[in-house]
């Protein structure tokens, strides 16, 4: 017969690494094209002149410059009107 105790299981031993999302390059930096410029889940920031977006919403430099960032008003779809960062190369 055994003189150890049944062990037990273990359910939450699973962990995934981070997604390294996040504001690559801040206000005033200067940033080449291609540059990642803001990595995100979702919209929420918006691309704006000299940025453009992709499929999974990173936001990358179109063209050489300066980053800037700008608050603007954005309809909705309902007619509610949202505060929205918009990232531009100037």
């Amino acid at each position: 017969m055994s003189h150890v105790k049944a062990g037990g299981t273990s359910k939450n031993t699973r962990d995934s690494v981070g997604q390294r999302l996040g504001v690559k390059l801040f206000g005033g930096q200067k940033v080449r094209t291609g540059q990642v410029i803001v990595r995100q889940v979702g919209q929420t920031k918006r691309a704006g002149k000299g940025a453009t977006t992709s499929r999974n919403y990173t936001i990358h430099a179109d063209r050489d410059g300066v980053v800037a960032y700008k608050v603007r008003k954005v309809r909705r779809f309902t007619g509610k009107t949202v505060r929205r960062t918009e990232v531009t190369v100037e």
